[in-house]
């Protein structure tokens, strides 16, 4: 089965994946890496205005198959 790694970064913090998934696919591959990104996204505080964050999925041989991006961004509508 196929390994993958799933490298997260927000801008100034950089995770790197040392252990891996083994997964069948890059399918399987990009649904982990939402789902990862889910989790994180749940932890954002109510207060949080922009909030970015990258996950970079690397097959076994190290390359970047696939990047999922995550963000927020309020966008506050002033009314009269």
């Amino acid at each position: 089965m196929p390994r993958f790694f799933i490298d997260l970064h927000d801008g100034s913090n950089f995770v790197k994946d040392t252990e891996g998934f083994d997964l069948p696919d890059h399918a399987a591959a990009q649904e982990r890496a939402i789902r990862i990104m889910a989790k994180i996204a749940q932890g954002f505080p109510g207060t949080a205005e922009r909030e970015d964050y990258l996950a970079a999925i690397r097959d076994a041989d190290g390359r970047v198959v696939m990047r999922v991006h995550l963000s927020l961004d309020v966008e506050r509508i002033e009314t009269a």
